[in-house]
C-alpha cells in the first residue's frame, strides 16, 4: 500500500461525536469555517461552487484499500463515503466528480467492488468507495462477507461526516435501500440522497423520482434535507455535488 501523509486536522466539531450532530451555525462561521467563503449550506451559490471546483481540482490519489473491519486505516481527517447498490453507477459518478477518467475501476459486472477504497482528496478529505449492495448473483455467502464490512464500517467509523447514497433515478427503490436508511438512521451517520443517471430519465419521470427521494429523506431523520440530482454522461449536478463536499472538508493547508 501507499504510504499516506496525515491529513490535517478538520474543524473544532470533528470528534468522536461526529456521527451525532450536524455542526452549528456558529460553528460554520468561527473560529475555523468548513471552506473559505462558504458561510451557509447551499451548494449552489457561486462561492460554494468555486469552493467545489477547487476542492477537487486537488491531486485525489487512491492510498488503501480494506477487506476486514481490522485492515481499515486509522481515522485522520474527515471521510465522506459513496454507498449504492450494486451497478448504480458509483464509480462512474467518482471519476466524474474528480475529473479522472481512471480513478474508480468501471465495470460491466455489478457488485465487482468488495472491498472498502480509499482515495485521499489534496490532504483535506477522504472520499471511501464502498461495496455496492443488493446484487442477487453474488452467493450468500459472498454477499454476507463485503456487505458486514461495509454496515460495520458505516456504524464506527468516528471520522465520517456524510454518506452519499445513491439511488438510479431510472428504477424504484429498492427495500436493501431503505434498509441501509434505517441502518444509518439508528447509527446517527448523516447521509444524502443523490440520484445518478438522470440523464437517461425524461423530464416528467425525473421530476417524479426527485420528489419521492424528497420524501424518503422527510422519512428518514438522519437524512440530509437536501437530494442532489446527478449524471456522469452530461455532469448535471456534480459541480453542486463537489460544492457539498467541499463544506465538510478540512481546512487547506497554508
Amino acid at each position: 500500500m501507499a504510504d499516506h501523509a496525515p491529513h490535517p486536522l478538520g474543524p473544532p466539531w470533528l470528534g468522536s461525536d461526529v456521527r451525532q450532530r450536524e455542526p452549528t451555525e456558529e460553528e460554520f462561521t468561527s473560529p475555523f469555517p468548513l471552506q473559505e467563503g462558504v458561510r451557509g449550506r447551499d451548494p449552489t451559490t457561486a462561492d460554494a461552487l468555486e469552493a467545489g471546483r477547487r476542492l477537487l481540482a486537488a491531486e485525489c490519489r487512491f492510498f488503501f484499500a480494506a477487506q476486514r473491519l481490522d485492515q481499515l486505516p486509522p481515522p485522520a481527517g474527515p471521510e465522506v463515503a459513496f454507498a449504492g447498490r450494486s451497478n448504480v453507477g458509483k464509480s462512474s459518478l467518482l471519476n466524474a466528480l474528480t475529473g479522472r477518467r481512471a480513478l474508480a475501476r468501471v465495470s460491466a459486472e455489478p457488485g465487482r467492488t468488495r472491498q472498502l477504497n480509499f482515495f485521499d482528496l489534496g490532504g483535506r478529505m477522504t472520499l471511501v468507495d464502498m461495496p455496492g449492495y443488493g446484487y442477487a448473483r453474488a452467493s450468500k455467502d459472498i454477499k454476507a462477507d463485503w456487505q458486514g464490512l461495509m454496515f460495520d464500517f458505516l456504524r464506527g467509523r468516528p471520522t465520517l461526516r456524510r454518506v452519499m447514497l445513491l439511488l438510479d433515478s431510472r428504477i424504484e427503490v429498492k427495500p436493501s435501500d431503505v434498509a441501509v436508511m434505517e441502518l444509518l438512521d439508528r447509527a446517527a451517520v448523516t447521509f444524502q440522497i443523490v440520484l445518478t443517471k438522470a440523464d437517461a430519465v425524461k423530464p416528467h419521470a425525473l421530476e417524479l423520482k426527485q420528489h419521492e427521494a424528497a420524501t424518503l429523506a422527510r422519512a428518514h431523520p438522519a437524512a440530509f434535507p437536501e437530494v442532489l440530482t446527478t449524471s456522469s454522461e452530461t455532469e448535471l449536478g456534480i459541480p453542486e455535488l463537489r460544492a457539498s463536499l467541499a463544506g465538510l472538508a478540512g481546512r487547506p493547508v497554508t
